[in-house]
């Protein structure tokens, strides 16, 4: 791509801010090229390679900004900046992301995440969630970046204050750049040498970030990678902790409901995975963690949750404050309270599932991979029958 294709590339973007569909007069005047002819070749250029679209039955002549389009902009910037080189392949789709394997210069491994705020799961396509209705694709490429550019920072705060989270090297729109773990999501551990000792730890992890004044919100087998067992020792914590843009603060007003909700899922994992069950124990005096040997088999918070330090204020995660939000901060703020509600649907509709039977529920998990391992091969091998929505969404036409 030329310079003068970025230039109107970027001032498609600027101009979706304000309009779902970009007047080409517009489109022009913003990328400040010599001629309309020469804005016209980089139009249909980027249109050619799907970064910009038009829409059909508009009421004026004009394009729209595509994903890829916001993607390959994010990744420009990050190139300019030398973080990224060369971009792998997927290794992973998640409900709002899309993850990458990437390298610097120097071939250094590190791991992107594109946010796609507003796009459906593969589980939850079904369910049309309320929070995705009349909305702009604009829009949610819009917050997009702002839920990017609020998990680079709780990541950079966390990071900076000695928490377990990856640290984070770049952000540009709705994508960030971080350190790659060498290691696996938990749920796809079968066996640990010391699956008491990661209950604990995980639990200490749940309380240490409360008494910072944070809740993760969506803590569970999906967003901690056990490190690999040659790394074991090696770190401070043979776990890292992902997913961030849905902290809320201690004193939201569901913060207890949304810290029980993560303590119930570390223990609902290690029940089912690992048959542990631990129980409150009088007889022992250690409350220094939680599980067999210590008094207590799980955080509670309004016994355990002790403020130490106000990174909620420092982050203004939702819930801080009660002072008045913009109309930015809001919109964000009800398409992550969105995907809060989701976790608590799928966790329902989950327990509804499998009440009392593992295995069923080991067999949907396992065809839910199947299907995100076929669209990521499908990405990887430049499958022509996969599409993409205007959420972002990837479907496979069979």
């Amino acid at each position: 791509m030329t310079v003068d294709d970025f230039r109107v590339l970027t001032a498609v973007e600027l101009g979706s801010r304000n309009h779902e569909v970009v007047p080409t007069k517009l489109i022009h005047q913003v990328g400040g090229l010599r001629s309309v002819s020469a804005t016209g070749r980089c139009i249909s250029d980027l249109a050619k390679l799907s970064l910009i679209s038009k829409l059909r039955n508009a009421k004026y002549d004009g394009y729209r900004l595509s994903f890829s389009g916001y993607d390959y902009l994010a990744l420009k910037s990050m190139t300019n900046r030398g973080t990224v080189y060369s971009v792998g392949n997927i290794i992973g789709v998640g409900k709002e992301s899309d993850i990458y394997s990437t390298s610097d210069a120097s071939g250094h491994t590190k791991v992107l995440k594109i946010h796609r705020l507003g796009r459906t799961s593969f589980r939850t396509v079904k369910n049309n969630r309320d929070y995705l209705r009349n909305k702009q694709t604009g829009n949610w490429m819009y917050l997009s970046r702002l839920a990017a550019e609020k998990e680079h920072q709780f990541m950079s705060v966390l990071h900076k204050n000695g928490f377990y989270v990856p640290t984070p090297y770049d952000w540009s729109r709705h994508c960030i750049l971080m350190e790659w773990i060498n290691g696996l999501p938990m749920r796809a551990v079968k066996k640990h040498r010391d699956y008491k000792g990661l209950y604990s730890g995980l639990m200490k992890f749940i309380v240490q970030l409360g008494n910072h004044g944070l809740i993760h919100c969506d803590y569970n087998e999906f967003n901690i990678i056990i490190r690999d067992e040659a790394d074991f020792g090696k770190y401070e914590s043979d776990f890292v902790v992902i997913d961030f843009p849905q902290c809320v603060s201690i004193g939201h007003v569901d913060a207890e409901f949304y810290f029980n909700r993560d303590v119930e899922g570390i223990t609902t994992f290690f029940a089912k995975r690992f048959n542990y069950r631990p129980r409150d124990d009088s007889s022992m005096l250690d409350t220094d963690g939680f599980g067999e040997g210590f008094r207590y088999a799980k955080p509670d918070f309004k016994r355990d949750v002790r403020r130490i330090a106000n990174l909620d204020v420092e982050v203004q995660a939702s819930g801080y404050s009660k002072k008045k939000k913009n109309e930015e901060e809001e919109e964000l703020e009800g398409a992550l309270e969105g995907m809060r509600n989701l976790n608590v649907v799928e966790e329902e509709e989950e327990e509804e599932e499998s009440q009392s039977e593992y295995d069923e529920s080991e067999e949907e998990s396992e065809s839910d991979d199947d299907e995100n391992e076929r669209i990521i091969s499908a990405i990887s091998a430049g499958d022509g029958n996969l599409k993409m929505d205007k959420f972002g969404n990837y479907i496979l036409d069979e």
